[in-house]
């Protein structure tokens, strides 16, 4: 009976639900948009319980829609949206405060006080991360000290930190089960990499009472069961990773060099790096991979904030879209960026700059730039800020990229790939089937539950489109060398 796996894939605007076959074979698939919330400028928050009531609603309409009930699952996997911090009353189960999404820079100044301390190095070594508000850490500290009487529950016990997937697994077992994975962990700020805990050191510098804090779990176990009133029957929730690591798994990027990127509101490059991990020296990030069994595997990444939120600011900031996809079409009224340059630092720059003060800009407009011109721009702006990030991963791994497995929503766009394959000079493979974030989680469940062995897993990537460059070098270099330009412009613009 048990023939299906089900993946919940919470994404920076969505909630997803896809049902996998024994083939990994998506059966269905669904999406639910949720709202976020913009106080003030450079705030970017999401009312947790909408993101719940979101996620209800897709996993209900799924199974109705495909006629399939508990008995026909044989575990749940989750992916969520990293760093995105919610703390909650464990007495009650409500959140003391939205959630405090990836993007938003309000903590910039706590980070700003401790690196002016001499704290980065020490972070760094620790975590394998920068010290930037993009963590949950100083958005943790900076609700226990703007909520009211916040420090004083934390302090007693009251309160629970975590990030979407403890969230997801609080609401599923029903406010029972206070956890997280170690991928999701290892995206805090406060989780020593190389001991595998919570580091002591790092809750006394920010301030965080331990009793706050989630256990932690491996990618690919039975975690905890879910309520029976959410899918008429106790389920296993059996896998769970932070999106980019499950994509990495789903892309099947298993040996040390192999590369993935998705497309999401940002742009996520993970390289697999092996049972080490490797100590970024061009600002990018380290991080656990996943965890299965004893084994670690470790990723090096490069955090690059502008993806498709640019596009979705085309939509609905400036209007000259109806929906993301319309890009592509606009870009192509033009046969080139005629002049314009396009810095999608919406939310601060991520690797390998980052600036967390920087701003989004165009520059180069005439009386002849049209808005054609300004999609093109910013469908390479895009791709100019992977292109940097994947830079530095091969000099901080001493390896050659051959090859990048690309996934999210923009992956399907062929023009846009087609340009980033040229600005990179190597070719870039998208898989046949695409929610790879969603597949990951479900092999990370499959394996735990032995829906799935790992010869079967390990068979089942298929490449979808390739594409090769078109273009020449000198193609590649002449927009580098703008990019780099304009890049020096937006630089501490906010400071």
């Amino acid at each position: 009976m048990n023939g299906h796996i089900l993946s919940l894939d919470l994404g920076s605007s969505t909630a997803g639900v896809v049902l996998f076959d024994k083939k990994g074979r998506v059966v269905k698939q669904l999406q639910k948009e949720y709202d976020k919330y913009y106080p003030q400028p450079g705030w970017i928050e999401v009312d947790p319980d909408e993101i719940w009531f979101s996620m209800r609603a897709a996993i209900e309409e799924l199974m109705n829609a495909s006629g399939i009930t508990a008995a026909n699952i044989a575990g749940i996997g989750i992916s969520n949206q990293r760093e995105t911090t919610v703390i909650w009353d464990k007495t009650n189960g409500q959140p003391i405060y939205n959630a405090i999404a990836w993007q938003d820079r309000r903590s910039s100044k706590i980070c700003d006080d401790f690196r002016y301390q001499g704290f980065s190095e020490l972070i760094r070594e620790k975590t394998g991360l920068l010290l930037d508000a993009y963590f949950s850490a100083s958005k943790i500290s900076w609700i226990l000290d703007h909520v009211p009487g916040a420090r004083a529950k934390a302090e007693q016990g009251s309160l629970a930190f975590g990030t979407i997937d403890s969230w997801l697994i609080w609401k599923l077992t029903g406010q029972q089960v206070h956890v997280t994975d170690i991928t999701n962990a290892s995206r805090t700020m406060l989780f020593n990499i190389h001991t595998l805990d919570w580091d002591a050191d790092l809750l006394k510098l920010f301030n965080i009472p331990h009793k706050l804090l989630p256990g932690t779990c491996s990618n690919s176990e039975i975690i905890a069961y879910t309520a029976p009133a959410i899918l008429g029957a106790p389920v296993p929730i059996a896998g769970v990773a932070g999106d980019q690591h499950a994509a990495l798994f789903g892309q099947m990027c298993l040996e040390p060099g192999m590369v993935k990127n998705t497309y999401g509101s940002g742009c996520f490059a993970l390289m697999n790096t092996g049972d080490q991990p490797v100590l970024s020296q061009h600002h990018l990030l380290t991080t656990v991979a996943w965890k299965i069994g004893d084994k670690v595997t470790y990723a090096l990444e490069g955090s690059v904030f502008g993806g498709s939120s640019v596009f979705r600011w085309m939509r609905d900031g400036l209007g000259v879209i109806e929906a993301t996809a319309e890009v592509e079409a606009l870009a192509q009224t033009e046969e080139d960026n005629g002049g314009v340059m396009f810095v999608p630092a919406l939310a601060g720059l991520g690797a390998p700059y980052w600036d967390a003060y920087a701003r989004g800009m165009i520059i180069g407009i005439t009386r002849g730039t049209s808005v054609g011109h300004i999609a093109r721009a910013a469908l390479e702006g895009v791709a100019l800020g992977l292109a940097d990030a994947l830079e530095a991963m091969e000099k901080d791994s001493g390896r050659k990229i051959g090859e990048i497995r690309v996934d999210g929503t923009s992956a399907t766009y062929p023009f846009f790939m087609q340009l980033q394959t040229d600005l990179l000079q190597y070719p870039v493979t998208r898989p046949a089937v695409m929610p790879s974030s969603a597949l990951g989680a479900a092999y990370l469940a499959g394996l735990a539950t032995g829906f799935w062995d790992w010869q079967t897993v390990k068979k089942m990537y298929e490449p979808g489109e390739s594409f090769s460059p078109r273009q020449d070098m000198e193609f590649s270099n002449r927009l580098r060398s703008r990019w780099k330009k304009a890049i020096a412009r937006v630089q501490n613009w906010d400071l």
